[in-house]
């Protein structure tokens, strides 16, 4: 499956899950798509939990969302520094309104609970946020990964095959719309 000429943003900030950050995006430049690093500084080193060193293309301030076809957010430590960013909830709050492919995977639901996107909505996660997640209205369940609409949920790391299935196949649902 393919998903040329599609824009993706991936949000990027120290503290970051190595594999959930690299993982998704070398398998969507795979597919064809763009994969801009987007953090609060542009061309900036952010490093990984495990010392992976990840450089951003672009900061928060200069990204239009409406350029952009979908979001992902990493786990690690980073989803609790990114939601402090007024920024990143209203391109989180954006591809909601606008139903298009929001991927978070382990920790990152802290994101969406700080964008206040999760009520009703079917996800899973890290089982270590899970009440977090329900307490923000989500239906959590324990599965590798999910999609509910236009937003696709993971676990965590080796859930990360099953998560890009789901992510790239939400392109492929929004082509048929």
């Amino acid at each position: 499956m393919t998903i040329e000429n599609k824009k993706i943003i991936a949000l990027v900030s120290d503290d970051f899950e190595d594999l959930e950050l690299w993982y998704p995006v070398y398998r969507l430049r795979e597919s064809g798509a763009t994969v801009n690093l987007v953090g609060e500084e542009a061309e900036k080193q952010y490093t990984g939990k495990y010392g992976v060193p990840a450089v951003s293309d672009l900061s928060f301030k200069e990204i239009n969302v409406e350029e952009y076809d979908g979001i992902l957010v990493p786990g690690g430590w980073s989803p609790d520094k990114l939601r402090r960013y007024p920024e990143v909830l209203d391109f989180v709050r954006h591809f909601d309104q606008v139903k298009k492919p929001i991927g978070q995977i382990c920790h990152a639901g802290w994101v969406l609970i700080s964008a206040g996107i999760l009520e009703g909505v079917n996800v899973t996660s890290t089982p270590g946020i899970k009440d977090d997640m329900t307490n923000a209205g989500a239906i959590w369940h324990n599965v590798p990964a999910l999609t509910d609409g236009h937003i696709i949920s993971s676990r965590r790391p080796p859930d990360l095959p099953e998560y890009m299935k789901h992510y790239i196949a939400a392109f492929e649902s929004e082509k048929n719309k």
